[in-house]
């Protein structure tokens, strides 16, 4: 067992040194280091997309310098809709221009209708959290609602009613004219 004395040590100048290893960790000893965590993706839905971004204002026909007038009388649109004319567009104004001038708290409000609006359509929390994106760009995110309820067919400017009428109107469409060939 002499000739095997190389286990475990090395034959440097013909002397015999132990080998350095590094020292071994059981797994139960730091299960941090050592554990592999699967990602949370089938967990966690991320939702789609908005139909536009926050900052499209410019570049789309929208309510745009309505809004940056009367950021109110938008609010009020939108919640309107948002809670099927439970709320009307005139008290959603009136609560936003009440909220306004105390603290400027009216991102609070509007915060909170994004989120309704979100979960409404399982859109993504994005570019930033509702409460963020209220409290440093009311307006861009008051027009990104106003835009995404048009772009799914809903006009936030008809009100709650208005929408029930034209969706009314286009489910009792009269059948087109017909005529017989002889």
């Amino acid at each position: 067992m002499e000739g095997d004395s190389s286990y475990g040590s090395e034959k440097s100048n013909g002397k015999n040194s132990p080998v350095q290893h590094p020292p071994v960790r059981s797994p139960s000893a730091c299960p941090q280091e050592h554990e592999v965590k699967p990602a949370k993706v089938e967990s966690e839905h991320v939702g789609r997309s908005w139909t536009t971004g926050l900052f499209d204002c410019a570049c789309i026909q929208t309510n745009t310098l309505m809004t940056a007038c009367f950021p109110c009388l938008t609010f009020g649109q939108i919640a309107e809709i948002i809670d099927e004319g439970e709320t009307s567009c005139t008290l959603g104004s009136f609560l936003y221009l009440l909220l306004a001038p105390t603290l400027c708290t009216c991102w609070v409000l509007g915060s909170n209708y994004r989120s309704k609006l979100r979960e409404k359509y399982n859109l993504v929390q994005a570019p930033a959290e509702d409460c963020v994106v209220h409290l440093f760009c009311p307006c861009c995110a008051l027009c990104q609602e106003f835009r995404e309820l048009q772009n799914r067919g809903i006009d936030p400017s008809l009100g709650w009613m208005g929408h029930l009428a034209k969706q009314q109107e286009t489910r009792t469409a009269p059948p087109q004219s017909q005529s017989m060939s002889t």
